[in-house]
């Protein structure tokens, strides 16, 4: 009876609750509401050691803070939410508390996909930005599994970042670019000399009783241009027996025509310049960069939360937090809170125009 009692009244608290906070996120959205916040989970094991937890408890305590605080950004109405969850640095820690880090990704990951479970209450969308291939395959594997299940989602966005810093995203980034444009280089010339010049030379050729049979592009480049030597020497011999070069072409320039000569100058004139530009790989701009960062799919953080108190962005979203505000509350991960998160919401309010202006400058 005790725990029955107990039990009605938890879940008339809770219920409590979570009506004002509503109430508390309805006042908040008559302001600007933000559409991106960012954060940096520091803290985990300073926890675990503050209250003399046992290894990888803090990192428990972690994952249930960010279920809490995924709800309420989700309540308050924002789309996109980015966590900074495992660096490429991290690596280098010691080696069993890689695997139990990754080993208890895995299995948190999968309790994500559960009926039950917010992914599924608010529609959430699941995207692992970083270099998955430094992952062991189970957890790999089961990532990509949580991407496929959730690429129809498309209410809310929750985008974590593991294996990830920003250098290596916009190294990364470049690197897409520079393949990209060379592969359109390649693929443009190999199109245009094949398809292209030699098609248009084929049918010019052909109406003027040249017949081009050959499978070989060099080898058609080369007889064609022996050919076009050929009408030219013709032409410039019969003008300079006869004197009348531009009038008496077709009297004295042994069957070539003048249409001939003009088409053979200008293959050699095109084909020449097709070559010239084909050794040019088109610049890279700014737009190319941004289309194969890892955080494409989403659009820049309004706001960025490192908890612990620290101001670093230890390798973190460094491309895109350019206009971002940074909050950096003292509380440690596990600590984070409602008050926390409206908080940061009310300082980004207060300063929303001026970022605003800031960003149309950039």
């Amino acid at each position: 009876m005790q725990k029955s009692t107990r039990e009605i009244t938890s879940h008339l608290f809770g219920g409590l609750c979570c009506y004002l906070r509503r109430c508390m996120f309805s006042i908040l959205s008559v302001g600007p509401v933000p559409n991106h916040i960012s954060f940096i989970m520091d803290g985990n094991r300073r926890y675990a050691k503050k209250r003399n937890l046992e290894e990888g408890e803090g990192h428990k305590a972690g994952f249930a803070a960010l279920m809490s605080i995924l709800r309420y950004c989700y309540e308050l109405g924002v789309k996109y939410v980015s966590v900074y969850a495992f660096s490429i640095d991290n690596f280098k820690r010691k080696p069993k508390e890689v695997q139990s880090l990754m080993e208890m990704m895995r299995e948190k990951v999968e309790e994500m996909l559960q009926q039950e479970s917010i992914i599924n209450e608010y529609g959430i969308r699941l995207h692992f930005i970083g270099n998955l291939q430094l992952l062991s395959e189970p957890v790999r594997l089961a990532l990509e599994k949580a991407m496929r299940v959730t690429a129809d989602n498309n209410q809310r966005v929750l985008l974590i970042c593991i294996a990830y810093t920003s250098t290596h995203e916009i190294v990364h980034a470049v690197q897409e670019c520079h393949k990209e444009k060379w592969n359109g280089v390649q693929a443009t010339k190999d199109s245009k000399i094949t398809n292209g010049a030699f098609a248009r030379t084929d049918k010019g050729l052909k109406g003027n009783g040249f017949d081009m049979h050959f499978q070989d592009p060099c080898k058609e480049y080369l007889n064609v241009t022996k050919a076009c030597s050929n009408v030219t020497e013709g032409v410039e011999g019969a003008g300079e027996q006869s004197g009348l070069y531009e009038h008496d072409v077709e009297k004295h320039g042994g069957n070539y025509s003048e249409a001939e000569i003009t088409s053979c100058n200008g293959l050699v004139g095109m084909t020449e310049n097709i070559e010239y530009k084909q050794g040019e790989v088109p610049p890279i701009k700014l737009v190319d960069i941004e289309k194969h960062m890892y955080m494409s799919v989403a659009p820049e953080p309004d706001i960025l939360i490192r908890t612990s108190g620290e101001a670093r962005l230890s390798n973190f979203l460094l491309w895109q937090t350019g206009t971002c505000p940074l909050y950096a509350p003292t509380a440690l991960w596990p600590e984070i809170g409602l008050k926390h998160l409206v908080w940061a919401v009310l300082n980004f309010q207060r300063h929303h125009f001026y970022l605003e202006k800031k960003k149309k400058q950039f």
